[in-house]
Protein backbone atom coordinates (compact mmCIF):
# COMPACT_ATOMS: atom_id res chain seq x y z
CA UNK A 1 0.00 0.00 0.00
CA UNK A 2 1.22 3.09 -1.08
CA UNK A 3 1.35 6.66 1.50
CA UNK A 4 -1.16 8.38 -0.41
CA UNK A 5 -3.66 5.08 -0.05
CA UNK A 6 -2.84 5.07 3.85
CA UNK A 7 -3.03 8.82 4.19
CA UNK A 8 -6.92 9.22 3.96
CA UNK A 9 -7.90 6.22 5.67
CA UNK A 10 -5.90 7.40 8.89
CA UNK A 11 -7.26 10.93 8.61
CA UNK A 12 -10.64 9.60 8.15
CA UNK A 13 -10.05 7.56 11.37
CA UNK A 14 -8.11 10.11 13.29
CA UNK A 15 -11.38 12.67 12.58
CA UNK A 16 -14.27 10.01 13.46
CA UNK A 17 -12.21 9.29 16.76
CA UNK A 18 -11.73 13.33 17.62
CA UNK A 19 -15.77 13.59 17.20
CA UNK A 20 -16.49 10.66 19.42
CA UNK A 21 -14.28 11.87 21.90
CA UNK A 22 -15.14 15.22 22.08
CA UNK A 23 -16.80 15.40 25.28
CA UNK A 24 -17.61 12.69 28.22
CA UNK A 25 -20.30 13.80 30.25
CA UNK A 26 -21.60 12.90 33.62
CA UNK A 27 -25.58 11.21 33.53
CA UNK A 28 -27.70 14.05 35.60
CA UNK A 29 -30.07 16.89 34.45
CA UNK A 30 -28.03 20.30 34.25
CA UNK A 31 -29.37 24.18 34.28
CA UNK A 32 -27.49 27.17 33.80
CA UNK A 33 -28.38 30.30 32.18
CA UNK A 34 -26.38 32.74 29.98
CA UNK A 35 -25.04 36.46 31.23
CA UNK A 36 -28.26 39.40 31.08
CA UNK A 37 -28.12 40.38 27.24
CA UNK A 38 -28.44 44.70 27.79
CA UNK A 39 -28.97 46.48 24.17
CA UNK A 40 -27.91 50.29 24.64
CA UNK A 41 -29.41 50.50 20.57
CA UNK A 42 -33.13 49.02 21.12
CA UNK A 43 -35.71 51.20 20.44
CA UNK A 44 -38.55 51.61 23.86
CA UNK A 45 -40.76 49.12 21.87
CA UNK A 46 -38.04 46.73 21.68
CA UNK A 47 -36.48 46.99 25.33
CA UNK A 48 -38.12 43.89 25.55
CA UNK A 49 -35.46 42.26 24.00
CA UNK A 50 -32.98 42.31 26.44
CA UNK A 51 -32.72 39.35 29.07
CA UNK A 52 -31.33 36.58 29.44
CA UNK A 53 -31.86 32.48 28.38
CA UNK A 54 -31.73 29.79 30.36
CA UNK A 55 -30.93 26.01 29.90
CA UNK A 56 -31.92 22.74 31.36
CA UNK A 57 -29.63 19.43 29.50
CA UNK A 58 -30.46 15.85 30.83
CA UNK A 59 -27.23 13.26 30.19
CA UNK A 60 -27.87 9.67 29.71
CA UNK A 61 -25.23 7.50 28.72
CA UNK A 62 -22.77 10.42 28.60
CA UNK A 63 -24.86 11.88 25.73
CA UNK A 64 -27.46 14.42 25.35
CA UNK A 65 -31.38 12.84 25.57
CA UNK A 66 -33.06 16.05 26.51
CA UNK A 67 -33.23 19.85 26.21
CA UNK A 68 -34.85 22.52 27.06
CA UNK A 69 -34.65 26.59 26.41
CA UNK A 70 -36.30 29.11 27.05
CA UNK A 71 -35.46 33.25 27.67
CA UNK A 72 -36.66 35.61 29.97
CA UNK A 73 -37.25 39.24 30.05
CA UNK A 74 -34.83 41.23 32.71
CA UNK A 75 -36.92 41.19 35.10
CA UNK A 76 -37.78 37.31 35.07
CA UNK A 77 -41.13 37.46 33.02
CA UNK A 78 -41.38 34.31 30.42
CA UNK A 79 -40.98 35.26 26.59
CA UNK A 80 -43.62 33.32 25.59
CA UNK A 81 -46.90 33.90 23.82
CA UNK A 82 -47.14 37.39 24.83
CA UNK A 83 -43.83 38.29 23.94
CA UNK A 84 -43.60 41.32 21.83
CA UNK A 85 -47.36 42.87 22.57
CA UNK A 86 -47.52 45.78 24.65
CA UNK A 87 -50.27 46.14 27.34
CA UNK A 88 -51.30 42.79 26.02
CA UNK A 89 -52.19 43.56 22.63
CA UNK A 90 -50.11 43.32 19.45
CA UNK A 91 -49.46 47.00 18.88
CA UNK A 92 -46.85 46.64 15.85
CA UNK A 93 -47.37 43.18 13.91
CA UNK A 94 -44.09 43.27 12.58
CA UNK A 95 -42.55 43.48 16.38
CA UNK A 96 -45.09 40.60 17.34
CA UNK A 97 -43.95 38.31 14.37
CA UNK A 98 -39.79 38.69 14.58
CA UNK A 99 -40.46 38.37 18.50
CA UNK A 100 -42.22 35.32 18.03
CA UNK A 101 -39.96 34.04 15.30
CA UNK A 102 -37.15 34.57 17.95
CA UNK A 103 -38.99 32.79 20.81
CA UNK A 104 -39.60 29.34 18.67
CA UNK A 105 -36.23 28.97 17.77
CA UNK A 106 -35.82 28.63 21.34
CA UNK A 107 -36.94 25.05 20.67
CA UNK A 108 -35.08 24.51 17.72
CA UNK A 109 -31.83 25.24 19.24
CA UNK A 110 -32.87 23.19 21.94
CA UNK A 111 -33.90 20.02 19.20
CA UNK A 112 -30.64 20.91 17.31
CA UNK A 113 -28.50 20.28 20.16
CA UNK A 114 -30.41 17.23 21.34
CA UNK A 115 -30.03 15.38 18.06
CA UNK A 116 -26.57 16.80 16.79
CA UNK A 117 -24.75 16.80 20.47
CA UNK A 118 -22.45 19.28 20.33
CA UNK A 119 -23.33 23.14 20.37
CA UNK A 120 -20.55 23.13 17.92
CA UNK A 121 -23.42 21.08 15.29
CA UNK A 122 -26.09 24.29 16.06
CA UNK A 123 -27.13 26.47 13.53
CA UNK A 124 -28.42 29.85 13.82
CA UNK A 125 -31.65 30.93 12.64
CA UNK A 126 -31.84 34.05 11.25
CA UNK A 127 -34.19 36.96 13.57
CA UNK A 128 -32.91 35.02 16.76
CA UNK A 129 -28.95 36.07 16.78
CA UNK A 130 -29.78 37.22 20.23
CA UNK A 131 -31.34 33.96 21.57
CA UNK A 132 -28.49 31.51 19.65
CA UNK A 133 -25.77 33.59 21.13
CA UNK A 134 -27.55 33.04 24.95
CA UNK A 135 -28.31 29.54 24.00
CA UNK A 136 -24.66 28.89 22.98
CA UNK A 137 -23.55 30.70 26.32
CA UNK A 138 -26.62 28.84 28.54
CA UNK A 139 -25.48 25.77 27.06
CA UNK A 140 -21.63 25.62 27.23
CA UNK A 141 -22.39 26.94 31.35
CA UNK A 142 -24.53 23.58 32.03
CA UNK A 143 -21.96 21.12 29.82
CA UNK A 144 -19.23 22.18 31.85
CA UNK A 145 -21.19 21.52 34.80
CA UNK A 146 -21.65 18.29 33.25
CA UNK A 147 -17.90 17.74 32.83
CA UNK A 148 -17.07 18.12 36.87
Amino acid sequence: MTFRRILPAVMTAALALTACGSASYKDGEYTARSAEYISDQASEEESEANGYGEITIKIEGGRITDCKFSTFQLDGTPKDENYGKVDGEVKNRDFYNKAQRARAACDNYAEQLKSKGSIDEVDAISGATINYNEFKEAAANALDKAKE
